[in-house]
């Protein structure tokens, strides 16, 4: 039997654990878990850690009694990787191991205050501040302004951060540190591409940096331990894989990068998930954008490798609207569903939907901006809905590859793409006609934890996977040809970048104590 590699895959609204063939790259068996994420307050998202952790075991636990059901024995499996939702930020109990708060998810917008007061105190009240050190602009979005929230307004993790008792993770740190024995040695450590979007991390030092943490006065003791993207980390202490390396580590949208052979500078991948996330390697050298991008490391290869970066657009809901149609307003019974919606009428009729529900991401970097339906009339119904809700992952990505293209110089002629909601063959061809290009579709869409697989099985002493152009597998991919003219997808995003304009500067304070669960 050929060496098979597993990946943790732990994303905002799912875990899952893959297990891959380290020779064909071929998925082999699979299991996946919702995750529950809980709204407390109008803003807020959070998601239990406990919860995060029993679902990677569930995970575990059901792919290997799927692998016994194929007569596929588990000590195959010669190595583990970890990819994870990014920024999302936890603190625990060294001594107890339990979590000292619910993980703040990286879509929560209660920092807006937090990250206002940071940038009024920076010289001409700039945003980008801190994105010569960290390529990232202050914003909601990142660990450090979620960190400090917590040793702002939690009295147990700031009780522990005096005892030395706290530690700090994003969700990478938590499942590693948990699965090579927790409080019984576990270890405490991130990876470069996680570790870059906390915004306490110098990508050009590749390391914390001291002068961040004073800025946003966080005590870089309570910090994981910075390694490579693909080193054996530690080894599983419980469970049916116990004895195996853990040997890789990404965030998701590095691994996506990964695990669609993105290895030479100027290659690009879009994912749709629970938001939408373009990345464009840009080799060994950190790329400043000006156009809104981030500036991100894409991942280091092994101990002594260079490490790679990436410009990245990121898009806060894609996948999201999709859930909030089915959970928030019952206009979908499921996921599937809005295709078949959205295709009964083939066009939003004029309806555009702009679904900041975070503020906007990429390319304006706007917390202050809220969703917004325009252009309804009493002829629109839900099957218009649907439709304007997909077209908007298009627009929104239409809109950071317009931005990827100005940075770069040299356009992209196709774009390759992965993700959830790939699956959704109307969403792929909207989104070829609004780009006017190719859009390419993997038939296996599981990029994203074939990324983590490829780190894992390709790290020194596992060695079981070879990342060398000429071992890297054929993959099957499916295109999309745009099929509408030009000028009519101009005009469509035209009118698109004017409901944009209508979302911008909604919510521009803290919200006021007018209902009663926002009174403390």
């Amino acid at each position: 039997m050929d060496p098979l590699v597993a990946a943790i895959d732990q994303g905002t609204s799912s875990t899952r654990f893959l297990v891959f063939n380290a020779k064909t790259a071929k998925l082999i068996s699979h299991h996946q878990v919702e995750i529950t994420q809980s709204f407390p307050r109008e803003g807020w998202v959070e998601e239990d850690p406990k919860e995060i952790m029993q679902s990677v075991y569930e995970c575990m636990e059901r792919t290997c009694e799927k692998l016994c059901q194929l007569n596929i024995d588990v000590s195959d499996i010669k190595a583990v990787g970890v990819t994870n939702q990014r920024e999302t930020t936890l603190v625990w109990d060294k001594e107890t191991g339990e979590p000292l708060y619910n993980a703040i998810v990286w879509l929560d917008l209660r920092t807006q205050s937090t990250v206002e007061r940071l940038i009024n105190k920076t010289p001409g009240q700039n945003k980008n501040h801190l994105k010569h050190k960290t390529g990232l602009p202050i914003s909601t979005y990142f660990s450090a302004v979620k960190l400090r929230w917590l040793l702002d307004n939690v009295e147990e993790v700031r009780q522990a951060v005096v005892s030395e008792r706290a530690m700090f993770g994003t969700v990478d740190s938590w499942i590693i540190w948990c699965l090579t024995g927790g409080r019984n040695g576990g270890v405490h450590c991130t990876d470069v591409s996680n570790a870059s979007r906390t915004m306490l991390f110098n990508i050009n030092t590749m390391d914390w940096d001291p002068e961040l943490c004073r800025y946003f006065d966080v005590p870089i003791e309570i910090l994981p331990k910075v390694r490579s993207s693909s080193e054996i980390y530690g080894w599983m202490k419980s469970s049916s894989l116990a004895g195996v390396p853990i040997s890789g580590c990404l965030g998701d949208q590095s691994a996506a990068l990964v695990g669609q052979m993105c290895f030479k500078e100027g290659q690009a991948k879009n994912t749709y998930g629970t938001g939408c996330f373009l990345l464009r390697n840009t080799g060994t050298k950190p790329v400043m954008s000006e156009h809104g991008l981030l500036t991100t490391v894409a991942y280091k290869m092994g101990k002594d490798e260079p490490a790679c970066y990436a410009l990245e657009g990121s898009v806060a809901i894609a996948g999201a609207v999709v859930r909030w149609l089915k959970d928030n307003m019952g206009i979908v019974q499921s996921s599937s569903e809005i295709e078949t919606l959205a295709a009964a009428v083939g066009t939003s009729y004029g309806c555009y939907f702009v679904p900041a529900f975070s503020g906007l991401y990429a390319p304006y970097w706007e917390p202050s901006a809220r969703g917004i339906i325009c252009g309804l009339t009493q002829f629109t119904n839900r099957n218009h809905l649907a439709f304007a809700a997909l077209e908007a992952v298009c627009f929104q990505t239409r809109e950071i590859l317009d931005a990827m293209n100005q940075d770069s110089g040299v356009p992209l002629t196709e774009l390759q793409v992965d993700g959830g909601m790939t699956s959704n063959r109307l969403l792929m061809q909207l989104q070829a006609d609004i780009l006017c290009m190719p859009v390419v579709r993997p038939v296996m869409s599981e990029t994203t934890a074939l990324g983590a697989a490829m780190a894992a099985g390709a790290a020194e002493g596992v060695d079981v996977w070879s990342l060398s152009p000429s071992h890297l597998p054929h993959v099957t991919c499916e295109k999309f040809e745009p099929q509408i003219n030009s000028d009519e997808s101009e005009f469509r995003f035209a009118r698109w970048k004017k409901a944009v304009q209508k979302a911008m500067n909604w919510e521009t304070t803290e919200p006021s104590c007018n209902c009663p669960d926002q009174q403390q």
